[in-house]
């Protein structure tokens, strides 16, 4: 079942963020993970401000969690702290909606 990373970033420093950015695709391809959605600025319909939204799908939660715990993110995960306040979410436990009644 895939599972998909959630990503809510709000950048601080533009300029330092560009090497994060680069260094971040490379390691998700790696894990065979694909972006659905990146530097989406959200309409908020309700709630608090938000910033930007990544969407990430990977194969299943494990495969996400690896590539998380992989030292090549983490490498650049080290890039990015100081730069940026994230949030990542992992979601991998959908509940399907039933089929409408015909």
């Amino acid at each position: 079942m895939p599972a998909y990373v959630i990503v809510e970033i709000d950048i601080h420093d533009p300029a330092n963020y560009k090497r994060y950015k680069t260094l971040v695709p490379p390691t998700i391809a790696a894990y065979g993970g694909r972006y659905l959605a990146r530097g989406a600025k959200p309409d908020v319909l309700e709630g608090g401000p938000a910033h930007n939204i990544l969407i990430i799908e990977f194969e299943n939660a494990e495969t996400a969690r690896r590539w998380y715990a992989s030292p090549e993110y983490q490498a650049a995960k080290a890039v990015r702290q100081g730069h940026s306040n994230l949030r990542l979410l992992l979601v991998d436990d959908f509940v399907k909606p039933p089929e409408p009644a015909r």
